[in-house]
C-alpha cells in the first residue's frame, strides 16, 4: 500500500498532471499527452485494478480511507484539502477523487490486438462497432453496454469521441477500461476486414429499407454490430458492407432511440458471449 503523501500548496509542481482539469479535457488526448485523468472513486479502482496503469492519485482527505488501501506503493497517493483540490482542478470537485493514468500507446488500438486472433472461426465472437459517435455520454454508454453484454471488442471509426476522456469513462463506469478497443485507420474497409479475415456477418442497426424486424434477424454466431449517430444514421459506406439491416420495432410515430439505448436492445437479441 502507497504511503500518502499530504501536500498543502496547490502550486506543488507533483500536481501538475491535475491542473485545470476542464480545459485540458477541451483540448482531447492533446491536453494530456500519452495521459488520462479518472474521476470518482468506483472508476479509480478499476484503474489501479490494472498493474501499470496508473501514474498517481489525487483525493481529498475525506476519501483517503477508501481509496488508500487499493493504491500500490508504487503510485504515489496525493491527500489534498477540498480548497486545495478546488485551486488546482478549477472547479468543485464533489467526488473528491481523481487519478493520472498511462494512455494505451497506438499500436495497441488496432484491430489485431483488440480482436481474439482469428484462427478458429467457428468460434462465437461479439464485436460493437461504433460510427462517429461523438457524443461522450454516447459513447460511455455504448462501452458499458460492451461490457453488460459480453462483446469481445468494440471498434470506433477514426471519428468517434475519446473513450478515456474524463466523462466517457464516467458514463461507462469505468467499463471504457476494460473491455478491449480499437480505433479504425481505415474506415469502412475495416469492417470489411472484420468480415474477410474474422469471418464476422455485419449486421447494420438502420431503420431504411431492406431492414428486418429485429426478432425476425438472423443471430450470427460471429457478428459485428454496428451502430451510427441517432440523427444521421449510418453512412452509404457502411451501411454497402452490411451483410445483415435490423430494425427495432416502434410505435408509429417513433422513428428513433438514442444509439446506446439501440445497441443495448440489438445486443441483448443478437450477442453470443457468455452473460451467465
Amino acid at each position: 500500500m502507497s504511503e500518502p503523501i499530504r501536500i498543502d500548496d496547490p502550486d506543488d509542481a507533483r500536481l501538475d498532471d491535475y491542473r485545470a482539469v476542464r480545459d485540458r479535457d477541451l483540448r482531447g488526448a492533446a491536453g494530456r499527452p500519452g495521459l488520462f485523468i479518472g474521476e470518482q472513486a468506483l472508476i479509480v479502482e478499476r484503474m489501479l485494478a490494472v498493474p501499470g496503469r496508473t501514474k498517481s492519485v489525487l483525493v481529498q482527505r475525506a476519501q483517503l480511507a477508501r481509496i488508500a488501501p487499493h493504491v500500490p506503493a508504487d503510485v504515489p497517493l496525493y491527500v489534498v484539502s477540498d480548497a486545495v483540490l478546488r485551486a488546482v482542478v478549477g472547479f468543485d470537485l464533489h467526488r473528491g477523487v481523481l487519478a493520472v493514468g498511462w494512455r494505451p500507446p497506438p499500436g495497441a488500438q488496432t484491430l489485431a490486438v483488440a480482436l481474439p486472433p482469428p484462427l478458429d472461426r467457428t468460434a462465437p465472437l461479439t464485436v460493437l462497432v461504433c460510427e462517429d459517435i461523438t457524443h461522450h455520454d454516447n459513447l460511455g454508454m455504448l462501452l458499458r453496454n460492451a461490457a453488460a453484454f459480453a462483446v469481445d471488442a468494440v471498434v470506433l471509426s477514426p471519428r468517434c469521441h475519446d473513450p478515456l476522456y474524463r466523462r466517457c469513462l464516467r458514463m461507462s463506469i469505468g467499463h471504457a477500461l476494460d473491455v478491449p478497443t480499437a480505433r479504425s485507420a481505415d474506415w469502412p474497409a475495416d469492417l470489411a476486414t472484420l468480415r474477410d479475415r474474422w469471418g464476422c456477418a455485419i449486421v447494420a442497426a438502420a431503420t431504411g429499407p431492406g431492414a428486418v424486424a429485429l426478432d425476425d434477424a438472423p443471430r450470427p454466431r460471429r457478428l459485428a454490430l454496428v451502430v451510427g449517430t441517432e440523427g444521421h444514421g449510418l453512412s452509404d459506406a457502411a451501411l454497402a458492407l452490411a451483410d445483415h439491416r435490423v430494425r427495432i420495432p416502434m410505435r408509429r410515430g417513433v422513428d428513433s432511440l438514442n444509439v446506446a439505448v439501440a445497441a443495448a436492445v440489438c445486443l441483448h437479441r443478437l450477442t453470443t458471449g457468455d452473460r451467465t
